[in-house]
């Protein structure tokens, strides 16, 4: 099984809230919460596809990104490798351009919403970095 390379940004606002956006309930993990982000193209590098993704999901400009860290899941249909980078400055209001609904919450809330397994480590490491 081939997987997917993602770009994921744990975006946070100057509060230090997290964004959160829900998943299509049509598509693979739907109706969860995830942080945004989406697949990395061919010949794409990490960069250019997360500040793609970002501004095609949620209409911002990113600014530079740090790497938290990188997540390998088996869900048995799908396996993925979620890059994770997190972004403290980006220009725009944050919108579901997508129909997306999305939250901005306390890092210690996390853990109230319904994630899919493979970010577990990313609520974690979330948690750990703003508490």
């Amino acid at each position: 099984m081939e997987t997917v390379h993602v770009a994921v940004g744990v975006i946070l606002d100057a509060a230090g809230n997290v964004l959160i956006t829900r998943r299509a309930v049509d598509s693979h993990q739907g109706g969860l919460w995830e942080f945004p982000g989406g697949k990395v193209e061919e010949g794409e590098s990490l960069q250019v596809a997360l500040s793609r993704e970002l501004r095609e999901e949620l209409g911002i400009e990113i600014g530079p990104s740090s790497p938290l860290l990188a997540v390998q899941h088996d869900y048995g249909d799908k396996a993925v490798l979620l890059d994770v980078h997190v972004i403290r400055a980006f220009t725009g209001e944050a919108i579901g351009l997508e129909g997306q609904p999305l939250a901005w919450v306390p890092a210690r809330e996390l853990g109230g919403y319904a994630f899919p397994a493979a970010n577990a480590p990313i609520v974690e490491a979330v948690t750990a970095l703003l508490m």
